[in-house]
């Protein structure tokens, strides 16, 4: 994760305290969605570092509709905002909307929020389009003076686009979660590792790795971890990895055994 500079740090600390209250006020009031609209603009701007009338830009349209707002910078399109009121609950229909935005436009990322809770999505370009949960920020939780919420709030700021942040955090949460662990933990080389551990710890006992693997599958790991469809990406994802590792490793030994005669007669 890119290294966070102290001046935004300190920004965060100075803007972060003042819109929990504008914003608890705001839901106090229930306020509308374009008054919820106007206070994102002026968030994105104080605590994000956007410029607000050069690079924040509303009503963007998009075959036909329009987005709420947009981020632009360097020429580009870097997020799609879909904004609901502020005493609204987001949910699934609002976040399709959000998605079909960033599809239609061929934009990777995009944001759905109410003020409080912004949830930012990578739209993922296959057939069909995909899309997965990157991070929920709820700015009324906000600690300043955690360095996690410094990291996630980085992900929507100008500075963190220019250093790669959001990519970096979604490569980070691809490669570290339940889902990957529960297939590691399963892959035959950690179960026969775990097999050579309890020999250890009990000489006398037969265990095969089937055996483990079922322990682990019925009592260990919970069943969503290991079913279900980001459980089969997974799998696959550390069953291809562990593969490429053993062939190059095996190649790898090849060209060793071939060049090890040669350079003993050499010596």
């Amino acid at each position: 994760m890119a290294t966070i500079p102290q001046k935004i740090v300190e920004r965060y600390k100075r803007t972060i305290p003042k819109y929990q209250k504008i914003l608890k006020n705001a839901l106090d009031r229930d306020l509308n969605e374009a008054d919820t609209v106007a206070i994102c603009q002026d968030m994105l701007s104080e605590i994000f570092g956007f410029e607000k009338y050069l690079e924040i830009t509303s009503e963007y349209a998009i075959r036909g509709t329009f987005c709420d707002l947009a981020i632009k910078y360097d020429e580009k399109i870097q997020y799609l905002i879909e904004v609901k009121a502020i005493g609204i609950t987001l949910k699934d229909n609002h976040m399709k909307q959000a998605i079909d935005y960033g599809a239609n436009k061929g934009v990777n990322w995009v944001v759905l929020t109410n003020g409080i809770v912004w949830e930012i999505y990578k739209v993922i370009f296959e057939r069909p389009i995909d899309h997965q949960l990157v991070c929920t920020l709820n700015i009324l939780d906000i600690n300043t003076r955690k360095s996690e919420d410094h990291e996630k709030l980085f992900l929507l700021s100008k500075k963190g686009i220019t250093r790669s942040a959001r990519d970096d955090y979604y490569e980070k949460i691809q490669s570290i979660n339940r889902f990957v662990i529960g297939a590691i933990l399963l892959n035959n080389s950690v179960l026969k590792e775990i097999k050579k551990d309890i020999r250890k710890i009990s000489p006398g006992i037969k265990v095969e790795t089937d055996e483990i693997e079922k322990i682990l599958k019925n009592e260990v790991l919970k069943r969503d971890v290991i079913e279900g469809e980001e459980a089969v990406k997974a799998f696959s994802k550390v069953h291809k990895l562990i593969n490429k590792i053993s062939r190059r490793s095996k190649q790898q030994n090849k060209q060793k055994s071939k060049t090890t005669p040669d350079d003993a007669e050499i010596i």
